[in-house]
């Protein structure tokens, strides 16, 4: 199992395992982080599983839809490492990526 690096909003780094073809948001929501909302479940369709991904990953995440970059246009704490997890598919070519879940809106 590829293992996710987690960083919570007040800064607890916390090492969890998830199972690949899950996304990155079922595996965080999987291992107790209640601060990761995903109140859309994974549709794309809201922006509250925003996490910040560690730029050495960035290469190997998917290319951006349309659609998530303009959820994320509404995020106040976007930045060029700004990603939906919803969006990101795990697997064990993301094994030791580290993200950050982006604040509260």
């Amino acid at each position: 199992m590829p293992k996710l690096i987690v960083v919570t909003r007040n800064g607890e780094e916390r090492e969890v395992m998830g199972e690949a073809g899950l996304s990155v948001m079922e595996v965080i929501r999987e291992n107790g982080f209640d601060e990761l909302l995903a109140l859309c479940g994974g549709c794309c369709s809201c922006a509250t599983c925003h996490v910040h991904v560690d730029p050495e990953f960035a290469a190997k995440l998917p290319a951006m839809s349309e659609d998530e970059n303009d959820l994320l246009d509404c995020a106040s704490d976007r930045d060029d490492r700004s990603r939906l997890s919803c969006q990101i598919p795990f697997s064990d070519a993301l094994d030791g990526m580290r993200v950050r879940i982006a604040a509260e809106d």
